[in-house]
């Protein structure tokens, strides 16, 4: 990837340079499925992609389960043309197949694995996987065999370096028997703040790579999530389902989004840039990935990359003044 003016970080022992900020591919997977986002116009998600690059970030990650293929097949079209120095890392996962009605249905064995990666090559059309992720661990019995088949990738060159998704600690030292976990990927914001207790604390001692997703938990930290905004979102966006966008929990979250606005007014930025920022200052963190689906989102929340959140905004973020 050609030089960037973002800053830059080491993903744990990788050797990957990348940008704070990561350009976030399930969204643009569009609606129709179990976690779509409802519609989704694929040319605004390609120059989306592409005014993300100009600007700098250097990784996408995506899924083969978001919109199955659907989002992958959108990366790939924004990369054409693109010369290997000019390309972005590509990370993508794979545990989650198509089911019944566009439902997920969990798979770690290893043919599946094998053919969803080779599936995934195509529709990005790319030689190998930058970063490859186990999705989620489940079924729990499998994660050894499906992550031997992540590490027979990685021999193979298909992939260059694995990583996983969702997991426990217990389950890193389970996958570690076999093959160094390089990467994780957890939820990780002001709202769910479950890694801090043990995988963060865990990665950071074994210089794991840590990608967290959903910074801005899926929408509710951007400052433009109101309750109109949430009854009108459409019948196949999977939020309309998720309690944390319906009371008695809303009214909580958006008293939060009023602190982010207040120290966002400090910063001259928005309440989804502080957001991202505050994520990224766990010093566990190396980059977060942020979804875009519009190429006019990209530029306020490219801010969170530099933004220093002092004592203060922290205090006041958090609700502790």
């Amino acid at each position: 990837m050609k030089k960037t003016p973002l800053g830059t970080t080491l993903l744990g022992k990788t050797g990957l340079d990348i940008t704070r900020v990561g350009f976030g591919a399930w969204a643009i997977g569009g609606g129709g499925w179990e976690f779509g986002w409802g519609p989704q116009d694929d040319d605004d998600s390609i120059t989306a992609i592409r005014h993300a690059l100009d600007l700098g970030v250097n990784w996408i990650d995506t899924a083969a389960a978001y919109g199955f293929g659907r989002s992958e097949q959108i990366v790939g079209r924004a990369l054409e043309g693109l010369r290997d120095d000019e390309r972005p890392y590509v990370f993508t996962k794979a545990s989650l197949v198509e089911g019944p009605g566009r439902t997920v249905v969990h798979n770690l064995k290893r043919d599946s694995i094998l053919r969803e990666a080779e599936a995934s090559l195509e529709r990005l059309g790319i030689d190998a996987i930058d970063l490859y992720q186990i999705h989620w661990p489940i079924p729990d019995p499998d994660i050894e065999e499906g992550w031997a088949a992540f590490a027979e990738l990685k021999e193979q060159g298909l992939v260059h370096h694995i990583g996983v998704s969702n997991f426990s600690v217990a389950q890193l030292r389970r996958a570690e028997q076999s093959a160094p976990v390089e990467t994780v990927q957890p939820q990780y914001s002001l709202i769910d703040r479950d890694a801090e207790a043990q995988l963060l604390p865990f990665a950071e001692r074994a210089a794991i790579g840590v990608i967290v997703y959903s910074p801005m938990a899926s929408g509710l930290l951007t400052g433009a999530m109101t309750r109109l905004r949430i009854a009108q979102l459409p019948d196949d966006d999977w939020r309309t389902h998720d309690p944390r966008f319906q009371e008695p929990r809303l009214s909580h979250h958006l008293a939060l989004v009023e602190r982010l606005r207040a120290v966002a007014d400090r910063h001259s930025t928005t309440p989804g840039a502080v957001a991202i920022a505050w994520a990224l200052r766990n010093p566990a963190v190396d980059g977060a990935i942020v979804g875009f689906r519009r190429p006019g989102q990209v530029d306020p929340l490219l801010r969170a990359a530099d933004l220093r959140l002092d004592e203060n905004d922290i205090a006041a973020i958090e609700g502790r003044r």
